[in-house]
Formats: structure tokens, C-alpha cells, sequence
């Protein structure tokens, strides 16, 4: 396909990567790919979540799912027939049960991964290190040391990591952290994270008093693998398919779900994309229900060296971040991507006029795209994922530990708090390792 290995180009076309997370190339050449070649697109997690992302990049004239990989064969089979249905047929998208087959494919230029939270970073570090580009959903891992060491993998190939926080690449979201780093609502003070939990989803995990009885897996799920590095338990059709996220062994609950995209957005607006809080204090709480134990209910309070603080919790609605400056106030509601504002005139601004503007993209998927051939950073790379993804696991930690906790952004550790830098990682069963 080309003539330099993509690490060897890209190893001296994003010279300072590994340096600055703030750093980017200007310019990558099209001849890189070559002006009509598409990026080999490998799906890893095929359910919902997964089949969306491969349906949105099938819709790219640059790119082309050629594979899917995924530890249940019926989610697989889905996914498969979905792509090869948008490509009017044949068998063009190939199956892996292993992911490490498919980032090892010479052919394949780019991963996307839609699995469970537990298995984000380990997927994601056998793709950097396989030189395949990346497009990870959010949030990025399940722990602080995960997402650390799959920014590190990443760092050090010299890969583009795109962060599946979607709401970035909202013209309205763009133009409301552009209202605020403009200073139009005066010196930035308080950052109001509202994380209602009240859908569905929600109401179905409350619904569990007990634990279930565990049940034989199917025999299309390999089990054992889709566990990976957390302790083995009983299968419980509760956690696959179903609401995994809200067992702590594989997800966060709302605090990393949802979180993950008001967080990333609050750190978007106060400039600290490249760093997190300080000082965080949650509380969290209606954690018993059977297989569930991620709070179904918290608040936080967290604090930045800028002296800006965040605020938040489940009992402010709708979903969205509140920017509350000394001069006034603008809302986003996320997943609609509505503006409120404390003067409907801040609504009307022209960004052409800003001084700071952000950019724009047709799609958070193209952005990608556009990172990989045109050497443009993505929206929501691989230190943005990770600092946001920090920001909500932090106060997971203070709930779990039941108490305040000082961070050191600069050194990614807790200030004397041994237990908490030990509870950073888990501890992973064998054969997996982040080594």
C-alpha cells in the first residue's frame, strides 16, 4: 500500500506528539494514503453501539469496514450483515472472534472500538502498537491507569486517537465553549454538570433488589474472553447482553457514561483539556441492586487551579453544563445540542467575529478521517479522552473511598494518599496485563 510503514511516516509527521499532548501536525500529505486510497476500517464490539459506528463510517467515501470482531457471534453476524448490506452486498467485511487478529491485519489501517469499558484499553494499546490509527468510544478506560497507559501506547506510536465524545464536534457546542473562552459571560466561575438518571436504562437497574440466579452462557458468547482481566463470576444475561456499565468491574455507571460527555465539554470550556481538578469531593449513593453496584444517585463538588469549580450530580435536569461566568451564564443540553443563555443576545453572536474560534466538522467520524490523512488534530484526541475520562473517574474515587481527595494533574497522582494511587490500576487477571 505505501512505501514507509505508516509508523515510520508518521513517526516524522507528528514530531513533538509524543512531547506535547497540545502539539499537532499541520500538515499531513494526502499522498500519505494516496488521494483516492480509503482507510481499512476494523470494528471491535459489534453491539449497538458498535453496529452505529460501523454504519457511520460506511457512509465515508475515505474510509470502508473490511472487519469486525466481537466475543458474541450474534452480535457479530449483525454487525457483518449491516456493512456488507450498506456495500449492496457480497462479503467484503471479513470476522475475527480474536481481536488481536484483526489489529494485526497488515491491511487494516484503523480500529474502531466499541466494546464494554473494561476492554477499551487493552484493545486500544494492542492497536497502537500494531500502528493502526484509533477511534475509541468514551469513555476511554474503566480506571485512571488504564486510560493513562493506552495515552502513553498511543503517545509513543505516533498514532491518531480519536475519542468517541461525540458532543465536541456539536456546532453548538463548539460555538458555546467559543462564548465562553471569549469572555462573553465575564470571568468563568462555576461549571454546573447536570446528570439526571432518568431513563429507561436507568429505571430497569433500579428495578433489581436481589441477585439474580447466574445462567449457563450461550453458546455463541465466549464468556470467558469477554470478561478479560476482571475476576470470573457466574454469567448473568444482566451484564451481557444488558446493562454491564452499571457493575464497577466493567463500567462506572452515569458517572463515566453520560459524564464522560458533560465533563469533556466542561473542560473544554475552562481551558483545561490538557490538565483536570485539583480538589474532589463526591458522594455517591443507591448502589445495591443485585448484579448493579455503580451509584444510581451522587453529587460532586470539584475544584481547579484556576480557582473555577465544578459542581454537579443526578438531581439536576436536563442532561447538559451550565457555564456561570461573573457577567452572566450559558447552558448546553446535550445529546440536543440546545442553547440557553442569560442573554439571548449571546445566542445570536457571529463566531466569525471571535478572536478564539475552535473550528468546525461535518462529523465527529470525519474528523477522524480528516486526522488520519490531513494531519489536522482530532476534536477529541487521545489527552482530551484521557483528561476527561480522569475527571469523572476522580470522583468515582472519592465515592468509593468516601472522602475529599487532592490530585496532582502534572504528576497523575493523588497528593499522600498511597490507597488511593493503589486503587488507580486494577489488578488484572491473567493472561491480560497492560505490560
Amino acid at each position: 500500500m505505501m512505501a514507509i510503514s505508516r509508523r515510520s511516516f508518521l513517526g516524522h509527521s507528528l514530531i513533538g506528539t509524543v512531547l506535547s499532548a497540545s502539539v499537532f501536525p499541520s500538515i499531513v500529505p494526502i499522498s500519505a494514503f494516496g488521494a483516492n486510497e480509503r482507510l481499512a476500517v476494523a470494528v471491535v464490539g459489534t453491539g449497538g453501539r458498535g453496529r452505529h459506528l460501523a454504519r457511520q463510517f460506511t457512509k465515508l467515501a475515505e474510509a470502508r469496514v473490511v472487519a469486525a470482531c466481537d466475543t458474541d457471534t450474534r452480535e457479530m453476524k449483525k454487525c457483518v450483515d449491516d456493512v456488507n448490506a450498506q456495500y449492496g452486498g457480497g462479503s467484503a467485511c471479513r470476522t475475527h472472534a480474536d481481536f488481536r487478529e484483526a489489529v494485526s491485519r497488515p491491511d487494516i489501517d484503523a480500529v474502531v472500538i466499541a466494546t464494554p469499558d473494561h476492554w477499551h484499553a487493552l484493545v486500544g494499546i494492542a492497536a497502537a502498537r500494531a500502528d493502526k490509527h484509533i477511534f475509541c468510544e468514551k469513555p476511554l478506560a474503566n480506571s485512571i491507569g488504564e486510560s493513562k497507559a493506552l495515552r502513553d501506547a498511543v503517545r509513543k506510536a505516533g498514532v491518531v486517537l480519536q475519542t468517541g465524545s461525540c458532543e465536541r464536534s456539536r456546532d453548538n457546542a463548539r460555538f458555546c465553549v467559543e462564548i465562553v473562552r471569549n469572555g462573553f459571560i465575564g470571568n468563568l466561575r462555576t461549571l454546573v454538570s447536570h446528570l439526571p438518571t432518568d431513563q429507561g436504562h436507568h429505571d430497569r437497574v433500579r428495578q433489581q433488589h436481589v441477585l439474580p440466579p447466574p445462567e449457563t452462557p450461550p453458546a455463541e458468547l465466549d464468556y470467558d474472553r469477554w470478561l478479560g482481566h476482571t475476576p470470573k463470576i457466574p454469567y448473568y444475561p444482566g451484564l451481557h447482553p444488558g446493562s454491564w456499565r452499571f457493575n464497577l468491574s466493567f463500567g462506572c455507571g452515569e458517572m463515566s457514561d453520560c459524564g464522560v460527555h458533560v465533563i469533556d465539554i466542561a473542560q473544554f470550556g475552562n481551558d483545561t483539556d490538557n490538565s483536570g481538578p485539583v480538589s474532589i469531593e463526591a458522594r455517591g449513593w443507591d448502589d445495591d441492586h443485585g448484579l448493579y453496584n455503580a451509584p444510581m444517585s451522587f453529587e460532586f463538588e470539584d475544584r481547579y487551579a484556576n480557582g473555577v469549580r465544578m459542581i454537579g450530580g443526578t438531581e439536576r435536569k436536563p442532561r447538559g453544563v451550565r457555564f456561570e461566568g461573573d457577567e452572566g451564564w450559558i447552558f448546553l443540553r446535550l445529546h440536543e445540542g440546545t442553547l440557553e443563555a442569560s442573554d439571548p443576545k449571546l445566542l445570536k453572536l457571529d463566531p466569525a467575529t471571535f478572536k478564539l474560534r475552535l473550528g468546525r466538522t461535518p462529523g465527529h467520524e470525519q474528523n477522524f478521517v480528516d486526522a488520519v490523512k490531513r494531519g489536522v488534530r482530532p476534536f477529541a484526541d487521545v489527552e482530551v479522552g484521557h483528561r476527561s475520562c480522569t475527571a469523572c473517574l476522580l470522583n468515582m474515587m472519592s465515592m468509593r473511598l468516601k472522602r475529599k481527595l487532592t490530585w496532582d494533574p502534572a504528576a497523575e497522582r493523588f497528593v499522600n494518599d498511597d490507597e488511593a494511587n493503589r486503587l488507580m490500576t486494577p489488578v488484572m487477571r491473567a493472561p491480560w496485563s497492560l505490560a
